[in-house]
């Protein structure tokens, strides 16, 4: 079984406004609520393939019960701490030539009491997982070093982790060495505290991150695919054109296919592959975390991965 970890879930509603300005009245007919946060994401594309898949972390209110709703109704197992705090929203704004505007709430406060329960709720849920996977922000109560205390814990009963997150719960989260991190360019900056522009500089920042133990540096790159680093290899994925009709979410569905990857014990190309191919196939529809399996394979078979040159010691 895949577990996802979402402890800032949230309820991600998109509006489609064309011509959208700020300052302006607008209408629309194109809108959509949906069961979100990044973990819950990376979960339904998880169970569109296919795979058994668990959703886990703290939700509350209102809108922590449409989630709950969604996610039972799409067949989706879950096993939330209750919180007393509403469970946030987030809006996406999709304009012309599919550009985007994003509104993120922080989401609710967490008790130590409530970390504590979901701690021990994490250890009974380990044992039945092979994989972990958790993505997103942390919401206030919660410490930066939450990450690490979870990685920590699935290291010490051989679970590789996934961990999709930034800023520095991402960089607490490195100091415990996860099996994976997927990054894009801005949040690879963030990190190394540097502008990246070059291949050869995000070789070179991702080259620096996996020498401190973690696996697989997996550096999203939107249409231009992505560059990954393990250990001494470097790979860049390369993937076709495609009509995009809604980009959100294609970084969580990459995710989502290299835990399933992992999973099935795929080989680094093709675990690679997998990965970028649901990122694709994500882009090509209206809702947020979605594919069709036979999307999936038509890019699988299309996307191009090449070993690059990634060099041994770094000055």
């Amino acid at each position: 079984m895949i577990t996802t970890i979402t402890l800032n879930p949230s309820v991600d509603r998109r509006y489609v406004v064309q011509d959208f300005q700020v300052g302006n009245l607008f209408r629309t007919h194109q809108f959509e609520a949906t069961a979100g946060g990044k973990g819950l994401n990376v979960a339904r594309v998880i169970k569109q393939f296919g795979e058994d898949v668990l959703t886990t972390g703290f939700i509350g209110g209102k809108n922590g019960e449409f989630i709950l709703e969604q996610l039972t109704e799409q067949g989706i197992k879950n096993d939330f701490i209750q919180i007393t705090g509403e469970t946030r929203n987030c809006i996406a704004i999709l304009s012309k030539d599919v550009v985007q505007t994003e509104i993120l709430e922080s989401g609710p406060k967490v008790t130590s009491e409530q970390i504590e329960l979901f701690l021990q709720k994490y250890e009974r849920i380990l044992q039945d997982s092979s994989v972990l996977v958790a993505s997103g922000s942390l919401p206030e109560g919660v410490p930066e070093s939450m990450y690490y205390e979870l990685i920590i814990r699935a290291k010490k009963k051989g679970k590789p982790f996934i961990l999709d997150t930034s800023g520095s719960a991402l960089r607490e989260g490195l100091n415990a060495s996860p099996f994976l991190i997927k990054p894009n360019k801005s949040e690879l900056e963030l990190l190394m505290n540097r502008p990246i522009e070059s291949e050869e500089e995000i070789i070179k920042a991702a080259k620096e991150i996996s020498q401190n133990g973690v696996e697989f540096v997996v550096v999203s790159l939107g249409s231009d695919g992505a560059i990954i680093i393990h250990k001494d290899l470097g790979y860049k994925v390369k993937i076709p054109k495609i009509e995009v009709k809604n980009p959100v979410g294609s970084g969580d569905s990459m995710v989502a296919g290299l835990a399933i990857g992992l999973y099935k014990n795929y080989g680094i190309e093709d675990m690679l592959k997998l990965g970028v191919a649901c990122g694709t196939a994500n882009a090509m529809e209206i809702g947020t975390g979605q594919i069709r399996k036979a999307n999936v394979e038509s890019m699988f078979k299309n996307v191009k991965v090449e070993k690059i040159k990634v060099l041994n010691s770094l000055k």
